[in-house]
């Protein structure tokens, strides 16, 4: 039984192997694009990327909500090997204007096409793992995975800019985030997907659908609070990071990018221990304690002085993080 294997044993699943390598490989080009974005911002924004940088997190937020629901229904039917290599192609196309984004509001609108694009992919690329992976032990190693690839975005994506950066302007970091939409196409289109299971129901309904289950479930409204928790967390290292390390401490875009690195190395921590975790304690307890950590971690950044200081605090901030986001996958599943 795969079950029965160490965390990486369900990577021999070979459908599962080559979606998780899928989503690795897109995750480290929109990583390798979110430290050129955060770069460009700073160039163009100066004393305003706080606020700049908040819209981005905005729209992406704004984007994701009101079009994953309506994508879902529209493409929910479809085959979903052809929808995600699409989408991904989709995905890519939009990242090649990024290097010549010179305003703004151009980059609002990218960020919102490009998030409108992932509305579509993500949910359906997920939806895929349960399908394939029918044990629960199988599917909690597979969550701790998925939360290790993000973390790996937010840990290797950093290293790599700041080797990058030596040798190419930061521009040149988005020529990575095309290359990992392109692999990821790639990879999809070797795996044989399950087809959805059709529905009848009026489209408004299945727009609406999943939020009714998700209201409609006590412990997923609960859920709903501590996402609260992760999305104020979130918003401090992806908004603040740039706007600290370089603007207040007057470092350098290596700097930055470690410092990213930082909030990945805690998460991917965490998620490394979590199929050990929550043999031993519930999802409830493990993600009490990591909006814990969040709210104990977040008011330590408000007295940081230096740089070296802010490090440990992004790595607790990544650890509570992924405290509640793999757990929450188990719920929702």
């Amino acid at each position: 039984m795969l079950g029965n294997a160490s965390l990486f044993g369900v990577l021999r699943h070979p459908a599962y192997r080559r979606l998780f390598a899928a989503q690795v490989v897109s995750l480290l080009g929109t990583g390798l694009a979110s430290v050129a974005l955060g770069l460009l911002v700073f160039e163009l924004g100066g004393a305003d990327t706080g606020t700049i940088l908040g819209t981005v997190l905005a729209i992406k937020i704004i984007a994701y909500v009101t079009i994953a629901p309506v994508a879902e229904a529209l493409l929910g039917n479809l085959p979903r090997r052809t929808v995600l290599v699409l989408l991904d192609l989709v995905r890519a196309g939009f990242a090649l204007a990024l290097p010549w984004v010179t305003e703004i509001w151009q980059i609002y609108l990218l960020i919102f096409l490009l998030q409108a694009a992932s509305a579509g992919f993500t949910p359906l690329f997920q939806a895929t793992i349960p399908d394939l992976l029918k044990d629960e032990e199988d599917y909690t190693k597979a969550l701790s995975l998925s939360r290790l690839a993000h973390d790996l975005e937010t840990l290797l994506s950093p290293v790599l800019a700041t080797l990058l950066l030596a040798v190419v302007t930061w521009q040149g970091l988005y020529a990575g985030t095309v290359c990992g939409f392109l692999a990821s196409a790639a990879l999809v289109c070797a795996v044989s997907l399950p087809f959805s299971t059709k529905t009848q129901l009026p489209f408004w309904k299945r727009v609406t659908r999943g939020m009714q289950i998700y209201l409609a479930t006590p412990r997923l409204q609960g859920g709903l609070i501590l996402h609260g928790a992760v999305a104020v967390a979130g918003a401090m290292v992806f908004v603040n990071t740039v706007v600290l390390v370089q603007g207040h401490f007057g470092l350098t875009e290596q700097d930055t990018a470690l410092t990213l690195a930082a909030f990945g190395v805690g998460s991917m921590l965490v998620a490394l221990a979590s199929p050990k975790l929550l043999e031993k304690f519930s999802e409830r307890t493990v993600m009490l304690l990591g909006s814990l950590i969040l709210v104990i971690s977040l008011g330590i950044s408000t007295g940081i002085e230096e740089w070296r200081e802010l490090l440990p605090v992004w790595a607790l901030l990544g650890s509570g993080y992924s405290m509640i986001h793999i757990p929450m996958g188990r719920l929702l599943r």
